[in-house]
Order: structure tokens, then C-alpha cells, then sequence
């Protein structure tokens, strides 16, 4: 049980940085960890006139892969799903795209438009 939630705090500190990251690029937090279903979106933020879906990676080292390579298509497709019903729930019309935050130690990187 500890491990588990060493994973979420580590899970929630790496969200907090990609929060922190992106409202320094200008981008507005709406929603995080929102859930539909068995699916969940770590952050739905807005960069101006666009809604942004934020998958959050982080990773201690790389014998795993880079964070940015860790989502699946079974993920994405859980992802998609859950964006809909925001989409739907939010009755949204605007543009819409998926980015991953990638977090290696203390470097991020952000992929825009990381999923299609």
C-alpha cells in the first residue's frame, strides 16, 4: 500500500509542475483528475481560444522509456473517451487537442498535439 501511494504523491507533484509550467506559458487550469467511466484526464487546461486535455508523465529514470513514450493506445482510446464526455458535459464547441507533459527529473518537456 505505501507504494501506491508514493506513486499518487509523486503522481500529484508532477501534475502540480506541468499546472505550474503551463500557466507560466499562459494557459488557464479548468479541471484536474477529471474522471468518466474507468477513464480520467490528469488536466484540462485552456490556451486560449483551445481546450487542452494534459496527460502527465513522470519518470525517475528512463529503463522504462521517456515519460512521453508511455502512453498506449488502449490509454488513448480511454483518453478520447473521456475527453467526449467533458466535451459533451461542458456542452464545448471550441478546438480541442491533446498534449503530453513529459517530466525526467527536474526537466519537462511538452508535446503538443501528442495525440490525435
Amino acid at each position: 500500500m505505501a507504494h501506491s501511494t508514493a506513486n499518487k504523491d509523486r503522481g500529484r507533484a508532477g501534475e502540480q509542475k506541468a499546472i505550474s509550467y503551463l500557466e507560466k506559458k499562459g494557459y488557464t487550469l479548468l479541471s484536474r483528475n477529471y474522471r468518466y467511466k474507468r477513464g480520467e484526464i490528469d488536466l484540462i487546461m485552456q490556451d486560449r481560444l483551445t481546450l487542452v486535455f494534459v496527460e502527465v508523465k513522470w519518470r525517475s529514470g528512463i529503463g522504462f522509456g521517456y515519460p512521453e513514450e508511455a502512453i498506449k493506445p488502449q490509454q488513448e482510446t480511454k483518453l478520447k473517451e473521456t475527453a467526449e464526455a467533458f466535451l459533451e458535459e461542458h456542452q464545448w464547441k471550441g478546438p480541442v487537442r491533446f498534449d503530453v507533459v513529459g517530466i525526467f527529473k527536474d526537466e519537462i518537456q511538452h508535446f503538443e498535439d501528442a495525440i490525435i
